[in-house]
């Protein structure tokens, strides 16, 4: 994916910034012109809480082309807590056992790296459990 792109989405990667609908208050992610719910025009920024819950999940034992040191990995559908629904890589997971209802918060990790070394890293939301404490 080219740099520009990586820039234009940065919000939505970065803090979960989606649209609200003025029409019906239907929370939109990712964001869209036109309001899934009641086909308004929705262009309300919204920043989402990054709290939510598994609603399904798979675990995966080998990556595509270009993540395969990340495997093996666990990819969830995460319900937000304001309504939708995201798909998403779980991390920090250590010992804990991914149930589904499981309390999750959206954190920034590195998704990935172009080229070597010096190639741009690609940074990105993924879920953690939420911590105790």
């Amino acid at each position: 994916m080219e740099i520009p792109r990586h820039w234009r989405l940065k919000q939505q990667r970065y803090a979960l910034v989606g649209e609200v609908c003025p029409h019906c208050d239907a929370k939109i992610f990712p964001p869209r012109d036109v309001c899934p719910e009641c086909g308004g025009e929705a262009r309300e920024a919204y920043n989402f809480s990054g709290k939510g819950e598994v609603y399904s999940f798979t675990r995966m034992g080998e990556g595509p082309a270009g993540f395969e040191e990340q495997a093996p990995y666990t990819v969830a559908l995460v319900k937000l807590a304001e309504g939708p629904v995201v798909t998403a890589q779980l991390t920090d997971l250590g010992d804990t056992k991914v149930e589904i209802g499981m309390p999750v918060e959206m954190v920034t990790r590195r998704i990935r790296q172009d080229g070597d070394e010096r190639g741009m890293i690609v940074y990105g939301y993924k879920f953690r459990p939420v911590m105790q404490g």
